[in-house]
């Protein structure tokens, strides 16, 4: 859905984003990640054919961009450093307006696509107020709307949580879970790794305007050799545990263990007369993942 070959932006002296190469295949939710600056807007902007690219390729539906980008985008939503709308006209009316310059399709249902993406965004109620008066929430959901009156194949978004409260996140999370389903391939630029921590099936790093780190979620948050028991019987199984070599912490009604099998840990509990109630081996949190990527000397450019 989306590949480029060592993209390269530079304003004068200044890299923005120096030789990225994205792998996003369809039906991903590819979570893209960076601290603000590191070059995340500017790698969106010349995918959707905004910004020239110093050097390098991109390719956006198989086509070449920005060369092919007249076919390709009408079959991208996006929403990129804040939905853009006018503000003297309603949210519903600025939909209509989109749609009619060709966004969405047929003008008999061009009604029914704009009533269909306000409701699916939680917008379905909205009067004709203009959108000078909504709040940046309200904003950042219609042009989330404004993306999906496309019925877009990809649907590419610059922090589209930006201004919500914790149900709007919500909400517009399991919005972005169901267009996946139903066959959205999703491009999420943010920097709330919690946040893309229960979307994302595949994640990319970037750092400084390089890629640091491109895999799948759960590759990268892989087990940490540490395996948490639940107990009631924690004394003796940290004797057990400890008799085997093996390191230990207590933890209230369980114990931390480092093991490398958790299948033998169990053995060696059950056997010993410990009443195993839980085991969960533990796995990477996606922000202990990034911060090892960003902070490692491989992460510095030269």
């Amino acid at each position: 859905m989306i590949r480029t070959r060592a993209l390269v932006k530079r304003y004068g002296a200044v890299t923005a984003v120096a030789g990225v190469d994205l792998d996003v295949r369809e039906g991903d939710v590819y979570g893209f990640l960076g601290a603000n600056g590191s070059g995340k807007t500017t790698t969106v902007r010349m995918l959707l054919g905004l910004v020239l690219p110093t050097s390098g390729e991109a390719e956006v539906l198989g086509e070449p961009v920005p060369r092919a980008a007249r076919s390709v985008l009408p079959q991208v939503g996006a929403v990129v450093e804040g939905p853009a709308a006018y503000a003297a006209m309603s949210g519903r009316a600025n939909l209509a307006l989109f749609d009619a310059m060709g966004a969405g399709g047929p003008r008999r249902t061009r009604r029914a696509r704009v009533s269909e993406a306000l409701e699916r965004v939680g917008l379905g109620h909205v009067d004709d107020r203009p959108v000078r008066a909504y709040s940046l929430g309200m904003r950042q959901r219609l042009g989330l709307a404004g993306a999906l009156v496309r019925r877009p194949r990809l649907l590419v978004l610059d922090e589209p949580t930006n201004g919500l409260d914790p149900q709007g996140i919500r909400e517009i999370r399991d919005l972005l879970l169901d267009l996946n389903r139903e066959g959205t391939t999703v491009f999420l630029s943010s920097h709330l790794l919690a946040e893309v921590e229960q979307l994302a099936t595949r994640v990319g790093v970037l750092h400084r305007g390089r890629l640091v780190l491109q895999d799948a979620l759960d590759e990268l948050r892989g087990p940490t050799g540490r395996v948490e028991v639940g107990t009631p019987d924690v004394d003796l199984a940290a004797r057990l545990v400890r008799s085997a070599g093996l390191a230990v912490d207590l933890e209230g009604r369980g114990l931390r263990v480092v093991s490398a099998d958790p299948a033998g840990l169990v053995r060696l509990l059950v056997d010993g007369g410990v009443r195993v109630e839980r085991l969960v081996e533990e796995r990477r949190t996606l922000e202990q993942v990034v911060l090892a990527a960003t902070t490692s000397d491989a992460a510095v450019p030269a």
